[in-house]
């Protein structure tokens, strides 16, 4: 099936490894095309052949799950299954797309999958998609056509890992570049970070409230680290 998921289990306790196998194995839409206790014979088999996602223990002999993903970064999604919680942080700095703490239910497995394949249903469009930047203008490539974009149509940017949603009244529009490439060129210099995942153009902010941005009627979150990016509200 071509729009099937393909993935790798790593996890050097055999039951759970087991575990999420018998899980993965009621989705007809994930290919599990490797399953090791061993995160070395892992990381040469994706060497060999790439999947879509990596399911990874995080503490392993060798090296560990954020090692192992650390090299390979390329591979589009990862969702990290650990007993440690204290793991999360490093875990999304890796680019995770979901963080599993053991034990874990069915119902919870569920959402990670559902995640996961609206993740890839994006990035198979994504691929499909380009930019280019003028001066006060965006043309993205959508299939054949080319659509034009004032830049002062754009309400906010929304991060999804190495590709960014760039979001207008009537639409949403995927290209593939990290937000954090976005916004250092010129042309989006009128965007203000708000948090690790979205960035508002500062004349469509109607208000700022506790944890939140209102840009027209949508509220957006407020990253804690990004609180003072927004004091130019206040003059």
């Amino acid at each position: 099936m071509a729009n099937k998921i393909s993935c790798i289990v790593v996890d050097d306790d055999q039951v759970d490894k087991l575990l999420v196998l018998a899980y993965l194995e009621t989705y007809s839409s994930i290919e599990v095309t490797g399953a090791y206790e061993s995160p070395l014979a892992a990381l040469e088999a994706a060497k060999k052949s790439l999947p879509d996602c990596l399911f990874l223990d995080i503490d392993m002999p060798e090296i560990n799950g954020l090692q192992l993903r650390e090299q390979l970064l390329h591979i589009p999604a990862c969702v990290f299954i650990t007993s440690y919680p204290d793991y999360a942080v490093e875990g999304f700095e890796m680019a995770a797309l979901d963080f599993l703490v053991k034990p874990f239910s069915a119902e919870r497995f569920g959402k990670t999958i559902n995640r996961l394949q609206d993740f890839m249903t994006l990035k198979r469009k994504s691929d499909l998609l380009s930019h280019t930047l003028g001066a006060d203008t965006i043309f993205i490539k959508d299939g054949h056509d080319q659509v034009k974009l004032q830049l002062h149509e754009v309400i906010y940017l929304e991060a999804l890992n190495n590709y960014t949603s760039i979001v207008t009244n009537n639409r949403k529009y995927t290209v593939l570049s990290p937000i954090s490439g976005l916004l250092k060129e010129k042309p989006f210099r009128s965007f203000v970070r708000i948090h690790r995942s979205y960035a508002v153009q500062k004349n469509f902010i109607k208000k700022i409230n506790s944890g939140e941005v209102w840009v027209n009627d949508i509220a957006l979150p407020v990253g804690r680290s990004y609180k003072d990016s927004l004091d130019f509200f206040k003059q």
